[in-house]
Order: structure tokens, then C-alpha cells, then sequence
């Protein structure tokens, strides 16, 4: 078997917001085609960390390497072009627009032409627009709601707004996916048809790192966790590993002997 590949190197990530120390010192390594999970009780500094990773908050101290390249004081938009996306915790659809246009935002990175080409109407802007469009319809089929296609995607159940979120991300061509507690607010059909999802597209060679609550999906699709509380790492393993770590089980639980569920 060959050895895994590290995608996403994060290396002593500190984030302070004046004498508050959100993430401090957090280290980590996520392989090509990995599950990878960040986990950790309320306030630990999970969004936090992500936010540092995709460059909407700058890092206090710290890098973030992504395939040996130093993306720590890169913007947002350039993080995303270098291959890494996200979804947050709140819904971000375009309530106004139909589903296959809130696909199509997604994959404005990948176009080479602007907006004085478009005003032109140049024959490449055209060839361009039916190829992000066929690049929609190939993401929303990916996640299993292309039948959707043309609803206004505010009339969308939940659930399906969640997929379209990440039909969205994939619209970009990333080669990693952060995925900011995908499960919340889902009943658990959706909750099963979003893990097969992130499944096959794992299967495909995605990447993804995410952080979630529910710890019985983080325990069954989860090839490695981390673990943070009050901003610091206390844990790092396969979910086998990060369930029998004491200090895992304090942070969650105190000193109770109970399972790991909803924590």
C-alpha cells in the first residue's frame, strides 16, 4: 500500500482576539481522500480554526501549508483558487435564484474570461457560460437533486439546501472541502442521504475536513479526528483512538463513562 499523501498541513495555528486566545498552538496533518473531523465542545474554537484555514480571519501566529504551499496570508478568493473550499454553519444559498444558478456562482473561479469580454459578448464568453453550466448540472448530479435544477432553491427542503451547498463548493473544482457542522438541523433520512454523499464523493478523491457534533456520524465516516477544547488540541487519532482518550471523554462529559452521542 502506498503512503498517504498530506494534502492540508496546519502548523502551530494560534488565533488571539485581544487577551483571548480562541486557537492556540494547534497542529495537524489531513492525507489526500481523507474524512477528517474536528471536534470539540461549544466555544473550543473549531470555526475559528476554520476560518484561519480558508483565510477569512488572519492567523495570530502560525501557517497553513496546502501541498507545501504557504497559503497563510493569502485572501479568501485566492485560498479558493488554490483548491480549498467551504460550506458554514449557517445556510448560504441565494434564496432569489433558481438551484442551478446558485451551482453556477460557485464556478466563477473557474472562468477565464471578465466582465469586459461578457459586455462584448465574445464567442469564448458563450462557449464559457455552457460549459459552467454543464459543470452545475454535473455537481447538482453528484449530490442527487439535478431534478431540482430549476426550482427557486429557497423552496428547497432543508435538507436539499444543504446538498445544494455543497454542489456549490464542488462547482469551484476543489481538491479539499470544509464543511462547517453539516448535519445540523437535519432529520435523519437527510441526515443518511448527505453522509452517502460525502461518501462517494470521498470515493471520487475528495477531501474533506469537517466539524460536527453529531459524534455518531463523526464516529462512522471519520478516518482521523482532532480534537480541541478551549482552543487547544487535546486529542488526535482514528475515531477507535479519540474514543477511549481521557481527555476526550472529560471535555465531553466530565468524568461520567458514557457514550460519545449529540455531545
Amino acid at each position: 500500500m502506498s503512503e498517504a499523501k498530506t494534502i492540508l498541513k496546519v502548523e502551530n495555528l494560534t488565533k488571539q482576539f485581544g487577551g483571548v486566545v480562541a486557537v492556540s498552538d494547534v497542529s495537524f496533518k489531513v492525507n489526500k481522500g481523507e474524512i477528517f473531523a474536528v471536534i470539540g465542545p461549544n466555544g473550543a474554537g473549531k470555526t475559528t480554526l476554520f476560518n484561519m484555514i480558508t483565510g477569512v480571519l488572519p492567523a495570530s501566529s502560525g501557517n497553513v501549508f496546502f501541498e507545501d504551499k504557504n497559503l497563510t496570508r493569502k485572501k479568501p478568493y485566492q485560498i479558493a483558487q488554490a483548491g480549498i473550499t467551504r460550506t458554514f454553519q449557517n445556510l448560504e444559498v441565494f434564496s432569489n435564484m433558481s438551484v442551478i444558478e446558485n451551482v453556477m456562482t460557485g464556478a466563477h473561479l473557474t472562468m477565464k474570461t471578465n466582465l469586459l469580454m461578457a459586455g462584448l459578448r465574445l464567442p469564448m464568453v458563450t462557449k464559457e457560460e455552457v460549459k459552467i453550466m454543464e459543470t452545475a448540472m454535473a455537481c447538482l448530479e453528484r449530490v442527487g437533486i439535478a431534478g431540482l435544477a430549476h426550482e427557486l432553491s429557497i423552496t428547497l427542503p432543508y435538507g436539499n439546501q444543504r446538498l445544494l451547498e455543497i454542489a456549490r463548493a464542488a462547482a469551484s473544482d476543489p481538491k479539499v472541502i470544509l464543511l462547517d457542522e453539516p448535519m445540523a438541523g437535519l432529520n435523519p433520512e437527510e441526515s443518511r442521504q448527505l453522509v452517502d454523499v460525502i461518501l462517494k464523493m470521498r470515493e471520487e478523491g475528495m477531501t474533506f475536513i469537517f466539524v460536527e457534533h453529531d459524534m455518531e456520524t463523526v464516529m462512522s465516516i471519520s478516518d482521523r479526528i482532532v480534537v480541541l477544547d478551549n482552543g487547544v488540541k487535546i486529542g488526535e487519532g482514528t475515531p477507535e483512538e479519540i474514543y477511549q482518550n481521557p481527555k476526550v471523554v472529560a471535555a465531553y462529559l466530565g468524568d461520567e463513562e458514557e457514550e460519545y452521542v449529540n455531545a
